[in-house]
């Protein structure tokens, strides 16, 4: 399409434009002129309106923020009728927010629809749309509800409770990331008080739940969804989930259109919000009646991308590597191919630099189901690329035709990379005083990664939460942090895969009847 070169005003929109990316995701901006005089800019949003759910005969309202030179002016509509009834009606301009703002008075299920925000100077015109969905029937949420269980406030020299909850809601293997996050780096001696709070919670739980399992924290996803759920059963079908952000109740639909939004499927229960902003961040809380069953932290922090991550080309057996870097230092940020995040472990190596700046992600031992999109995801932006993966003793970049290659070139052989379970370090036998700590590990490996559980006198180990366990890199430990009698014993690791199975056992004998 040619671009439009003549300057057009505000009344002559219909005049032809070409589109230009915003830094808004989902706002469209035509640009009708083409360069821009010097110090001129198209209409954009700062932040565009929201979703908004509303009570019936109550009031709805959408807020924006608007950028462009000439400051532009700004208008709204509706797919299905107007915006000119003044009864019900009100737009208004807030100065000191800088908010331009649409008030829907006395909302009623006709005023359900898609409403339009227009943002128009000389040089162009941006669009953005938001969804009013109205809720009959039972008032909802007639005034601010808080949660029963407040926190207590953080005291100087103490843990932050806010850490206590997310630990409680969190599988081991995140417990070191999330300490980290609270500048905690020397958990293990909080792990018993934790357990503890664990069996506390758990008999809570117990009440109105009968079975609680895969709790997952909120994560950005590439869809640039924010996401988090468990799968749950519950005693009672008709028990009331409520959500709360910061203590404070927050209503939720069931359908893409309400932020947030409850998916259940079966006994999934996931949360999603969309169109995400800096606004959302918060401490979020699911209790069923008043039982909690999950805590999450949601961060928005100020950052950008200064360097996105780019498209790799590798070859088969080969590792590939995907680098950004950050505007403002993060512990961490999330990797994900499609929509699976990625965890460090055998197969993915996340490192961060130590200014915290540069975030690096290694696929190892590419293969051909390694090919797709990847994604660096920090806060709400995302940056995403492909990895491409050639095979090996491809001919094809040299010039060569594939049938001379073959010819010339012996009949080649699949290499198999597939190893069985062993041990590198099998236990040792060990001898502990009642009373102290105790640690005991191995080191194993095998392709692919094999699984392990922990045994003692025969009884698994790996959801008793007496026994912190680990595995990192092929190194499992398992750590008792106060050793008694009960603890005496045959301890035992089984590890297996497809590949078969490898064990290696130890005898731990525990000394004196001191009670510490």
């Amino acid at each position: 399409m040619q671009k439009e070169t003549t300057a057009c005003c505000p009344t002559r929109l219909g005049l032809l434009g070409f589109n230009k990316r915003s830094r808004v995701p989902g706002v469209t901006i035509t640009q009708f002129v083409d360069p821009l005089p010097a110090g001129k800019s198209t209409p954009d949003f700062a932040r565009k309106p929201m979703n908004v759910t509303a009570q019936e005969g109550k009031k709805a309202v959408f807020k924006a923020m608007v950028s462009g030179e000439p400051a532009p002016t700004v208008t709204w509509g509706r797919n299905k009728g107007e915006v000119e009834d003044p009864q019900t009606y009100k737009i208004k301009y807030d100065e000191r927010a800088r908010e331009h703002i649409l008030e829907i008075h006395k909302v009623k299920p006709i005023h359900a629809d898609t409403y339009k925000c227009f943002v128009t100077n000389e040089y162009g015109k941006a669009v953005s749309t938001a969804t009013l969905t109205v809720l009959t029937g039972e008032i909802y949420y007639e005034k601010v509800v808080t949660r029963k269980k407040q926190l207590p406030p953080k005291k100087e020299g103490e843990i932050d409770p806010k850490l206590w909850e997310l630990l409680l809601s969190a599988p081991k293997k995140d417990y070191e990331k999330i300490c980290l996050d609270f500048g905690v780096t020397d958990f293990r001696w909080m792990l018993k008080r934790l357990n503890q709070m664990k069996k506390e919670r758990e008999e809570e739980q117990a009440k109105v739940v009968e079975n609680l399992d895969n709790v997952k924290q909120i994560e950005v996803k590439p869809n640039g969804r924010a996401e988090f759920g468990f799968d749950m059963k519950l005693l009672d079908p008709n028990s009331a989930i409520h959500l709360y952000k910061d203590g404070t109740m927050v209503p939720y639909g069931y359908d893409e259109n309400s932020k947030p939004c409850l998916k259940k499927e079966g006994t999934k229960y996931v949360f999603t919000m969309k169109d995400l902003q800096p606004e959302d961040a918060g401490f979020y809380q699911v209790d069923v009646e008043d039982a909690n069953v999950l805590t999450t932290d949601f961060q928005v922090p100020n950052v950008e991308f200064t360097a996105k991550i780019k498209d790799v080309k590798a070859v088969e057996s080969e590792d590939a590597i995907f680098e950004c870097v950050l505007s403002t230092p993060l512990n961490r940020i999330t990797w994900s191919k499609g929509n699976s995040s990625l965890e460090h472990g055998d197969k993915y190596e996340i490192t961060v630099s130590e200014d915290k700046l540069t975030h690096t992600l290694r696929v190892k031992d590419c293969g051909m189901d390694d090919m797709g999109a990847y994604y660096a995801i920090a806060g709400i932006n995302s940056s995403s690329a492909s990895l491409t993966v050639e095979e090996n003793g491809d001919p094809s970049s040299e010039g060569v035709s594939v049938a001379a290659w073959r010819l010339n070139m012996p009949e080649m052989k699949s290499l198999d990379f597939e190893a069985p379970p062993s041990f590198i370090v099998p236990l040792k036998r060990r001898t502990a005083p009642q009373g102290y700590e105790c640690y005991m590990s191995c080191a194993v490996r095998g392709n692919p990664a094999p699984r392990v559980t922990w045994y003692r006198n025969n009884i698994s180990l790996n959801t008793n939460t007496n026994y912190h366990i680990t595995n990192v890199c092929g190194v499992c430990s398992l750590l008792i942090l106060r050793v008694g009698p009960r603890d005496n014993g045959e301890y035992k690791v089984v590890i297996d895969s497809k590949l078969g199975t490898a064990e290696s056992s130890m005898s731990l004998n525990v000394r004196g009847n001191n009670n510490f």
